[in-house]
């Protein structure tokens, strides 16, 4: 396997396949955790899932091309990958322990822009300081 990873094109490929398909797991564990169906409400029209949803998938593929950067390996970028998912899905738990006033779920299922707006910004930006975290070679 190793003499195959030789070829910048299979391993490009390699780590691109191996994300595309971690990014579809973990959409779908976004998918079980949050009180609507991202999909259905995006086909309503609904921006502020959007924004969330795009938030969602800009932060894993984000942690993933950093570790992509700092990985030797494939195994080694995959358990990056997945750490920082994990904490980016702590950081959306976190997101609706710190508004007791209102539910994050409801509030983007209700399609209140400025939530989704902020979910998607929390989103990207704790992917740059988790992808930044990752330690390198």
């Amino acid at each position: 396997m190793d003499t195959l990873f030789e070829y910048e094109f299979v391993r490009t490929a390699a780590y691109y396949s191996v994300s595309v398909l971690a990014l579809i797991l973990f959409l779908g564990v976004f998918e079980l955790v949050t009180r609507y169906s991202n999909w259905k409400e995006i086909k309503k029209g609904n921006l502020a899932v959007a924004m969330a949803t795009g938030g969602k998938i800009f932060g894993v593929v984000n942690i993933f091309r950093h570790s992509i950067e700092h990985s030797d390996s494939l195994f080694t970028m995959l358990g990056w990958g997945a750490f920082g998912f994990v904490l980016l899905l702590i950081s959306y738990f976190v997101f609706e322990f710190l508004t007791p006033s209102f539910h994050v779920d409801k509030e983007i299922e209700r399609d209140n822009r400025a939530v989704g707006l902020i979910a998607m910004l929390l989103s990207i930006g704790l992917s740059y300081v988790i992808g930044a975290s990752i330690i390198a070679r």
